[in-house]
Order: structure tokens, then sequence, then C-alpha cells
């Protein structure tokens, strides 16, 4: 972790990576979800200090040293295991027969074509449908008490587009100007309780309370608030100067351990019942 924070500060030792601009970067994950069919490679900007480490160096450190009984293969072929290696390799087994050399020389990226449909060649059901009902699923529905009487309100998370993770409440440069730890209600659940916008409000759930400013807006539906997750950096023995004094308030302290996901046996952290209420 490059911070010690509320959850690092568990640990007994704590790696810190090269990490933002001085690591490479190919996106794998939200090319799944891309509207346009591109590859983009970006070189590091700065080079990272001396001693730092990259996350897969510190993986395959971490891993020479657990994993003592090794094949041929594996001694042979790990020390030369790297990102860039494993990219080109994908990249020329891909579709389009490209390499990592070409992908460096296009600075902005390659535009692949247009998008291909895949289905249902990448459905791997026998009978290449999608199983939305499937039989486990449809018994657990029969045991829900679909006719219990819904809460006044109830609170869900949200991802504040400045801080859309936790240590990015680090940065002075994304906390600056207006509060973004507010509860958001709607305009007819406010007047209902007589809170007007900036009002400093209490949530409180079976299980504790907060403090928070409210935020009055008709995008969120009646009958539900929101508190942004990832705050409340006022724990004992975090580190992060910005963060702390941009502390907010964590939805932890409010959610119950035994509210599970009656389907799925999950914890449930939406939809948890709430009170809220002007402070004095």
């Amino acid at each position: 972790d490059i911070y010690l924070n509320e959850t690092s500060k568990h640990a007994d030792v704590i790696l810190p990576p090269a990490t933002g601009l001085e690591t490479e970067h190919y996106d794998l994950f939200f090319n799944n979800l891309a509207v346009s069919n591109v590859a983009k490679y970006s070189p590091p900007l700065f080079k990272p200090e001396a001693g730092m480490r990259y996350d897969w160096q510190i993986f395959k450190e971490l891993t020479s040293r657990f994993k003592q009984k090794r094949s041929l293969a594996e001694r042979l072929l790990f020390p030369f295991l790297k990102p860039s290696l494993m990219l080109n390799i994908g990249l020329k087994k891909g579709p389009y027969s490209i390499n990592l050399k070409k992908l460096k020389s296009n600075r902005h990226g390659m535009d692949l074509g247009p998008l291909q449909p895949r289905m249902p060649e990448y459905l791997y059901t026998r009978d290449k449908k999608l199983h939305i009902a499937p039989p486990l699923l449809v018994k657990q529905f029969e045991k829900l008490n679909l006719k219990q009487e819904s809460p006044d309100l109830v609170l869900i998370g949200r991802r504040e587009l400045r801080s859309n993770n936790s240590w990015m409440h680090n940065s002075y440069r994304l906390v600056k100007g207006k509060k973004r730890c507010t509860v958001l209600i709607n305009n007819d659940d406010a007047e209902k309780r007589n809170i007007t916008d900036g009002d400093l409000v209490e949530v409180k759930s079976t299980k504790g309370s907060v403090s928070l400013p409210a935020e009055i807006s008709n995008d969120i539906m009646p009958g539900v608030v929101s508190i942004p997750h990832g705050y409340g950096h006022n724990s004992p023995g975090s580190k992060m100067e910005v963060a702390n004094a941009h502390a907010g308030v964590s939805i932890n302290d409010l959610t119950d351990e035994g509210f599970l996901d009656a389907l799925s046996g999950n914890a449930a952290f939406s939809g948890v019942k709430v009170e809220v209420s002007v402070l004095d």
C-alpha cells in the first residue's frame, strides 16, 4: 500500500510499491466495458525512486520465497516473467496480430475497427442461453417475505466523482472545495423532517449513528438516502494528513453484520434501515 490507512495500519509489514505515473499501463478490465474497439499502451512518465518495486515485482519475490519446491519449467521461466512479456504474447495471440512494439509506436493507441458480436459463442452453457432463473435462485425466492412493510428510509452508498476510491481522499486537489461527504436526501423526505440544504443531520441505524451535512436533491428517489463510501478517516493509527483533515463519516458505522441478503447470504451493505433528523 502507498499509505498507512485504516486498513493497512493492521498489517505487520507494509510494502509500498511504485504507483501512478511511475507505472506502465495497458487496460485489461475496462476494455471489457469499452464502447470502442481500441488498444493503448502508456509508458511510465517518471522513473521510480531507488529501491521502489512494482506490484508485480513484489508478488514475484514473495512467490519465490514462499514456494520452495518448483518444477524445472518454473525455475527456468519464472525469472523472465514480467507484464510487458505477457502483454506482448497476448497481443500476438489475439485476433489482430499486433505486438507490443507496434502498439508502443502508436502513442495515442490503435483503432481496431468496429466491435464484433461474440454471443452466443462466448456462452459456455450447453444450450448457449443465459440462465437468468436457475433452480437454486428460484427456490430461494420462495423463502422471501415480499409482503413485509418497507422502512421509511433506507441507506445506499455512492461513488463521488472526485473521490472514486478512498486513497484519493489524500490528494488535496481532489478534496478541496465544498464538502463531498454528504447524505443525499430527496426534497420530499427533507421537508417531512424540516431539513434544509446544508443542515447538519444525524443518520441513525440500529447499530450506530453518524453526523454529516444534508444535500437535498431530487436525483435520489423518495425513501432512499445515500452516503459516499470510503470516508471516515479519523481512525487512530491512520497517517493520511489530507484525508484526516477531510475525514467525513463511514457507512460501516451504520451497517448491521446480521443484515444479510436473503438470496445469496452475503452481507447487505445497501438497503439498511435508517432514521435522519436535524441536529440542534
